[in-house]
């Protein structure tokens, strides 16, 4: 018994202290002159919003959440936004690696107008670590999150992590290689 409740008392511990240290990212980056919607929020069956994903291309190429629609950060374009959405009262999330990018993507559609945009609170990183599903460029199922770089990294709890210009390919036999052995 005093077994289960000195484990129960560290994971609580872990996740608390994790979530705290996200806070304090998210703030110090962040103005949160957008709102934040959960992982677990926007996972819910009634909730049915347009998902913009606000990273690299070849962040979204490996990995990204289903039926998101690539708008990138460094070369994110408005107008190309607004053509594909032009009810600016549409509910949409904008989401990045943990939230840091998207909330400047989701300021720019506010400003033009947009009223119903959220940042995604923790990004792909937290949808991953709580388990939920991405999907490669071909739309399958994946577990590898590019990460940007190793001190990104940190932040990806679950999942096979990739920052450096490795072949996914490769990646991915690793991964299936480690499953037949266990099996």
């Amino acid at each position: 018994m005093n077994i289960k409740l000195i484990y129960l008392f560290f994971l609580v511990s872990v996740f608390s202290h994790s979530q705290k240290t996200l806070d304090k990212l998210l703030k110090q980056h962040n103005d949160n002159g957008v709102p934040y919607i959960t992982v677990e929020e926007l996972a819910m069956p009634k909730t049915k919003a347009i998902l913009l994903d606000a990273r690299e291309p070849k962040e979204y190429k490996i990995s990204h959440l289903k039926d998101a629609v690539y708008v990138g950060y460094d070369k994110f374009q408005l107008d190309s936004v607004q053509k594909l959405y032009p009810n600016k009262e549409e509910e949409i999330v904008v989401y990045c690696s943990l939230g840091i990018r998207s909330e400047t993507v989701a300021e720019k559609l506010k400003a033009a107008g947009y009223t119903n945009v959220r940042n995604l609170y923790g990004g792909i990183f937290e949808w991953k670590n709580k388990n939920f599903t991405v999907y490669n460029s071909a739309e399958k199922e994946t577990d590898t999150i590019h990460t940007f770089n190793k001190e990104w990294s940190k932040w990806l709890q679950k999942g096979v992590k990739l920052y450096e210009e490795e072949k996914i390919e490769e990646k991915e036999s690793r991964k299936e290689r480690r499953k037949k052995t266990k099996n």
